[in-house]
């Protein structure tokens, strides 16, 4: 793969509104970058001055020194210093700079957004020093400096593979599994190439790995669970219990073997902190932590960082599965590869269609009209519709809530893309203040959002389809007005022509 950047700003800094330009479609050439990525490094104090509409400073690095390298009311304290003495450059309303974050992600669906104290509250390498930034795709949370570049070997694990014919989950398995990639990983450190002599330092050092996963919607689908039910809340929540377990047991029989890494002395694991507890977050009755940390403070750990759920983006399509914690995007899709172009539907869907008699051209063609979502088709019954609920349908609270959830089971941090299908300023702010009380790392990856207008469908017999949505829509038509009807007979003194 070509290379790629991504540049983190904290939005106290002078030059953060042009930042913020970067990457737009329109303006000045010279003032854009539009093949570099942008993400933004916020402080809990710019989160809670938005809040309740107060004055933002911005500053220059250069007259306002040490505000990266410090987080928490260390930040807080320094900053408000800098402000009392007056060495700030210019001030405007919180508000204002919020505006123009949102006005960037509406267009271009960055910058990301990184919450910097969670990032270091939450951290086992935080005895190493204040963590500036994350990476390209948001899930790795590593301590750099002048002297090491921080790197990560990364390996993900397909999630469907572990759901059984008699529609149980084998958690047995998964953690086995995923401590042969913790020994794998950490094999990888040892005998691996590296570019520049920091690189090698920092992982020698700190040996950070980060597991992920690829294929959660799947596996959901396999259990029968859709999306957003309670037992695919608990599911999600129990595969992250079971992958840090592993890994941290893994971790550790490497630590008895080799002993702990170099800088393991004083981080929260050393303390007997695990991520969980610093999300103040009791794990399930799955595994026995109990003995696990006193086998912890005992022997130590092989790793400094285990879990990053990445995008997965590659890695998913050699498997066939869905990427990482995503739900589908839609049922029916083409995939571009170097031998040409295909339709591709949702193999679980096409299967249980397929059993039920349901599945043919005409489905097919539907299914294509309406853009990959089952939906609004009479034919399909009422439990698929709710299986194969595609990104656009599901509620992106119950997906910021979910990833807050196997956050507490997650060290560094989660590729976690938003999807709004027409975004705006309030529907954005209220997505992100929500996950930024949830306590998340990773705010938003990229902001998703649908096309404003839809390829033209030449294969499609519109006028067939066109009867069909006639007829769905006469129904629907029906039932409102029943509904109105039933309504104005049964409160008639209250009864005002309400819109129902």
């Amino acid at each position: 793969r070509p290379g790629a950047f991504a540049i983190y700003l904290e939005p106290w800094h002078l030059d953060i509104f042009e930042f913020l330009d970067l990457k737009k479609n329109t303006g000045k050439e010279e003032q854009r970058a539009r093949d570099l990525f942008f993400a933004l490094w916020i402080p809990d104090l710019f989160m809670k001055r938005v809040e309740t509409n107060q004055d933002w400073s911005l500053m220059c690095p250069n007259e306002c020194p040490g505000l990266d390298e410090v987080w928490g009311e260390e930040f807080e304290k320094l900053y408000e210093s800098y402000e009392k003495q007056g060495r700030v450059r210019k001030v405007v309303k919180a508000q204002q700079l919020w505006y123009a974050i949102i006005e960037s992600q509406t267009e271009t669906g960055t910058p990301y957004m990184l919450y910097k104290d969670s990032c270091n509250r939450k951290s086992n390498q935080q005895n190493l020093g204040t963590i500036k930034c994350s990476n390209l795709c948001t899930e790795i949370v590593e301590y750099t400096s002048k002297d090491e570049v921080a790197v990560c070997n990364l390996a993900s694990v397909a999630l469907n593979m572990y759901v059984t014919s008699e529609h149980t989950y084998d958690f047995k398995k998964l953690a086995e599994v995923t401590k042969v990639i913790v020994r794998n990983l950490n094999k990888i450190i040892d005998i691996n190439y590296y570019p520049v002599p920091e690189a090698c330092l920092s992982n020698k050092r700190h040996r950070p790995i980060g597991i992920g996963v690829q294929g959660l919607a799947d596996a959901f689908i396999l259990m029968r669970y859709p999306f957003e039910s309670p037992e695919a809340q608990l599911l999600n929540k129990q595969i992250f219990e079971t992958i840090y377990y592993g890994a941290l047991e893994a971790s550790c029989d490497l630590a008895r073997e080799h002993g702990p890494y170099e800088t393991y002395e004083g981080s929260p694991v050393s303390r007997g902190i695990l991520q969980y507890d610093m999300w103040n977050v009791t794990p399930t009755d799955l595994w026995d932590w109990k003995l696990l940390k006193e086998k912890i403070a005992k022997y130590g750990i092989r790793n400094s960082l285990l879990i990053a759920p990445m995008p997965t983006a590659s890695t998913a399509q050699i498997l066939g599965n869905n990427e990482s914690i995503e739900p589908y995007t839609s049922n029916i899709y083409t995939r571009r590869v170097l031998s040409g172009e295909f339709q591709i539907v949702n193999p679980h869907l096409l299967k249980d269609l397929t059993e039920r008699g349901l599945w043919n051209e005409e489905m097919k063609n539907q299914i294509i009209a309406c853009n990959g979502s089952i939906q609004s088709i009479p034919e399909i019954p009422d439990d698929l519709k709710q299986l194969y609920k595609t990104v656009w349908e599901i509620s992106q609270k119950t997906v910021l809530k979910m990833a807050a959830e196997r956050g507490a089971f997650i060290d560094q941090s989660q590729s976690l893309n938003i999807h709004i299908a027409e975004p705006n300023y309030g529907k954005l702010t209220s997505m992100h203040f929500y996950g930024w009380k949830q306590g998340l790392k990773t705010g938003m990856y990229y902001l998703r959002t649908r096309p404003a207008a839809n390829p033209i469908q030449f294969t499609l017999n519109k006028e067939k389809l066109k009867d069909k949505e006639k007829a769905t829509k006469e129904e629907e038509e029906k039932e409102r007005n029943t509904a109105a009807m039933v309504c104005s007979l049964e409160n008639r003194e209250e009864c005002l022509m309400c819109g129902s």
